[in-house]
């Protein structure tokens, strides 16, 4: 079968790695991931359904004249053909299209591995400017680590450092909304900015494997705090504490809330930070921070002292031994946070192992992609442009 799946969107040339032939399987994981997609967005939730009023339309006092400058440099870069690949309105349903996966899969955007040096750069600078340093280096050491999975698999091509693809969308040189996503394999982060607030999730971090123990960046490595943190966390439980955070028998095959699941159920379980004592918090909240100060350092801060307002209902959830592999999650009203050890997809294990990783967080009750800050934008500033869920087609 050679035709390409139904509901797929043409804006000029398709992003290289399209297959060249889409078999019934392609045909099916595509056709699912549209329509999961192309659910009105509600965002992820409890059986209570969405708790409104967490977020409010503030000014935070944060500088982003920077990233703000990275942006129009990275337009003013680009062809005609580029902005026309590139660039997106900011209710576009691509920011859903998102997905942890070596393969095509509704890729949009433009491929860093299709610039120059110097389009890779100003490209670069967008995710730069928006992170932390140590952010920063974490999404790169992981792209490195996907070209070690090419080196180790002789296949580079299909997987190496640049074979992501970098999506603009709204209005940066106007003072608009704005965001950007990058998207590949083991790297998914989605930023929005509307004003000087910033919400970055859904942002999806794999690795595999954790470590380059040879080729190009030999000595890489991924994942060792959010490892060695949840490992000391639930070790510090005793055993009633234990028996409260432990929510399963056995590790979930996947994460909850990756790729295609925007309107996820899942009602808090687990241990609430109330129930630990002063230095288990202590240890809990370091191990949230490795997860919020990806952003850059007064949008993480700003972000800490949201999730730190509702540290009273937030629960930790552990499944797995922890001196084997293992599943933590956080949840709250403003964050959700999961961490797995996974089977092995280039290595040849069909059980978890440390050698894979894959992590997520989460904006839960209806602000990931920002969404419910372009909704209080909207009713402030009547912008119809802006307003809606990142769930239409233009």
């Amino acid at each position: 079968m050679t035709g390409e799946p139904v509901g797929l969107r043409k804006r000029g040339n398709p992003p290289t790695r399209k297959p060249e032939v889409w078999t019934p399987d392609l045909l099916e994981k595509v056709a699912w991931r549209v329509k999961a997609a192309d659910e009105p967005f509600r965002g992820v939730t409890t059986s209570d359904g969405i708790r409104p009023g967490l977020f409010p339309l503030r000014g935070t006092g944060a500088d982003v004249g920077k990233v703000y400058r990275a942006a129009e440099d990275y337009l003013a870069g680009l062809t005609e053909e580029q902005l026309a690949e590139g660039r997106f309105a900011m209710d576009d349903v691509s920011w859903r299209h998102w997905n942890n996966g070596a393969r095509y899969f509704l890729r949009h955007g433009l491929l860093l591995e299709d610039f120059d040096d110097a389009g890779r750069e100003r490209a670069l600078a967008v995710v730069r400017e928006s992170l932390s340093a140590d952010g920063f280096r974490q999404m790169v050491d992981l792209m490195r680590l996907n070209l070690t999975i090419g080196e180790l698999s002789g296949n580079t091509e299909g997987l190496n450092e640049w074979l992501y693809w970098f999506s603009l969308y709204g209005e940066p040189e106007d003072g608009g909304p704005w965001g950007w996503q990058l998207d590949g394999h083991h790297v998914n982060v989605n930023c929005v900015f509307v004003g000087d607030q910033m919400v970055l999730t859904p942002s999806f971090l794999g690795a595999e494997p954790v470590v380059a123990g040879s080729g190009k960046y030999a000595g890489t490595v991924a994942f060792r705090g959010e490892e060695a943190l949840g490992h000391e966390l639930f070790t510090q439980l005793d055993g009633r504490q234990r028996e409260r955070a432990v929510v399963a028998d056995t590790m979930p095959p996947e994460l909850f809330v990756g790729a295609f699941r925007d309107n996820y159920e899942l009602d808090h379980q687990g241990l609430p930070l109330s129930g630990m004592s002063a230095g288990q918090r202590d240890t809990a909240l370091r191990l949230l921070g490795l997860y919020v100060n990806r952003a850059g350092d007064q949008h993480a801060r700003v972000r800490m002292d949201e999730v730190r307002a509702h540290e009273g209902d937030t629960h930790f959830a552990w499944a797995g031994d922890p001196d084997g592999t293992f599943y933590y999650r956080f949840h709250s009203p403003v964050i959700l946070v999961e961490f797995e050890h996974m089977a092995g997809v280039l290595f040849d294990n069909d059980y978890p192992s440390r050698r894979h990783i894959h992590t997520v967080v989460r904006t839960p009750n209806g602000n990931d992609f920002g969404v419910d800050l372009l909704r209080r934008h909207h009713a402030r500033h009547h912008r119809p442009s802006t307003a809606r869920s990142p769930n239409a087609r233009p």
